[in-house]
C-alpha cells in the first residue's frame, strides 16, 4: 500500500493534452482510473473495464498491481481528504496496450527514464545515509567504550554513574534520525550560530576569581599555571581565510569545555572550572535552557561527561565533542 506522501512528476504528453500528475514511490509510478483515462484520453468506464479484464484474466495480479493513495478534494465547499485506488505501472501499461498503444508506449519510455533518474538519486542518498549511520554507530561506541574504562579506573558516585547512562541515552537518541527520515517525520534544525558575543579572557578570569571567593576555594583553584588557559578561549574563536572555524554556539561551548579540561591550565580545580565555564558561556548567550525552561545538559550528566573527557584520549577528540554538540541540541545529532 502507498503511504499517504508521494512524490509527484508531471507528465506531460506529446499531443498537448493537459499533464498528468504522476506519483513516485516504491521504484515504480502509480496513477489512479480517473488520470489513466485523462493520459489516454478515455473515458473512465471504459478504463475501468480494462482493468477489470486485465484482474479476472489473471494477466495481473491485483494486490501486487494497487495500493492507495491520499488526497484532498473538494467537496462543496469543504476540502476533504479521500483515500483513492491507485494503479502501479505494469498496470498502466497494460491498459495503454489495449485503449492507445502508441500513448501507452510513450508513457512507458517516459516512466522508465524517471525511474531510472530516481533510482540514481536514492541511491546516492541512501549510500549518504549508510555512511552517516556507520559514523553514528562508530561513535556511539567509543562513548560507550569510554564509559566502560571510566567505570574501570574510577570509584563514581550513583550520581556520576546515572549521569554518564543518560549521554549515553541521549545519544544513542541521534540514530532515530535514520528511521525518521525513512517515514518522513524527519525536521532538520540547524545549530545556533553564536553572533558577536564573544567572551573575552579578562571576563572569564574575572568570573573564575568570582567563584573561587564565593566558595571560598583556596588561592590554588583557579591559578593559572601558564597561558593555555588563555589560548583556549583564543581558540574557539580561531579563524582561516576569516571564516570562524567553530561558528555556531554549541561548536564553540563543546570546544571550550574540552579545551580546558585537557589542557589542565589551572594548579587546581580544572574540571569544576571546564564545567562551570561551560555553563556560564552558554548562559551567555540565552542557550543553557531548553524551550520546556529546562537545562539543555543535566548536571549530573555534565558532571560524568567531564570525567569522560578527562580520561580520554587525544585521538577521541572529535568523539568527544560530536556528544556534547548532540546533547546541547538534540535536533541536530
Amino acid at each position: 500500500m502507498i503511504e499517504p506522501v508521494d512524490d509527484i512528476v508531471i507528465y506531460q504528453p506529446d499531443d498537448g493534452l493537459s499533464g498528468v500528475e504522476v506519483r513516485l514511490r516504491d521504484e515504480t509510478v502509480w496513477l489512479s482510473q480517473a488520470q489513466m483515462a485523462a493520459l489516454f484520453d478515455k473515458d473512465s468506464d471504459t478504463i475501468g473495464l480494462h482493468l477489470k479484464n486485465i484482474y479476472q484474466s489473471g494477466e495481473l495480479d491485483e494486490q501486487a498491481t494497487t495500493g492507495k493513495s491520499s488526497v484532498v478534494r473538494q467537496e462543496g465547499e469543504r476540502q476533504v481528504r479521500r483515500n483513492i485506488k491507485v494503479y502501479n505501472l505494469d498496470a498502466i501499461i497494460s491498459v495503454g496496450y489495449r485503449v492507445n498503444s502508441k500513448k501507452g508506449t510513450q508513457f512507458r519510455i517516459w516512466a522508465s527514464n524517471i525511474l531510472k533518474r530516481y533510482l540514481v538519486q536514492g541511491y546516492a542518498l541512501n549510500e549518504q545515509k549508510l555512511q552517516t549511520q556507520q559514523q553514528k554507530l562508530a561513535d556511539l561506541k567509543q562513548a560507550i567504550a569510554l564509559s566502560s574504562r571510566l567505570f574501570q579506573q574510577k570509584d563514581l558516585t550513583a550520581s556520576e554513574s546515572q549521569g554518564i547512562l543518560s549521554i549515553l541515552e541521549q545519544y544513542s537518541h541521534a540514530l532515530t534520525v535514520l528511521d525518521d527520515y525513512d517515514h518522513q517525520r524527519l525536521q532538520v534544525t540547524g545549530i545556533q550560530q553564536a553572533g558577536q558575543r564573544r567572551i573575552s579572557y579578562d571576563e572569564a578570569i574575572q568570573q573564575i576569581r568570582l567563584w573561587r571567593e564565593q566558595e571560598k576555594l583556596g588561592g590554588l583553584f583557579g591559578n593559572e599555571k601558564d597561558d593555555s588557559f588563555k589560548s583556549s578561549l583564543e581558540t574557539i574563536y580561531q579563524t582561516f581565510g576569516g571564516t570562524e572555524l567553530y561558528p555556531s554556539i554549541e561548536e564553540k561551548a563543546a570546544n571550550l569545555l574540552y579545551f580546558i579540561v585537557k589542557n589542565h591550565s589551572f594548579s587546581d580545580g580544572n574540571k569544576r572550572i571546564a564545567a562551570a565555564l561551560f555553563v556560564w558561556f552558554l548562559a551567555r548567550h540565552d542557550y543553557l535552557l531548553n524551550a520546556d525552561g529546562e537545562k539543555r545538559i543535566a548536571d549530573n550528566a555534565l558532571v560524568a561527561f567531564t570525567l569522560l573527557i578527562a580520561e580520554s584520549k587525544p585521538e577521541e577528540k572529535d568523539t568527544m565533542v560530536k556528544v556534547i554538540i548532540n546533547l546541547i541540541n538534540g535536533n541536530n545529532p
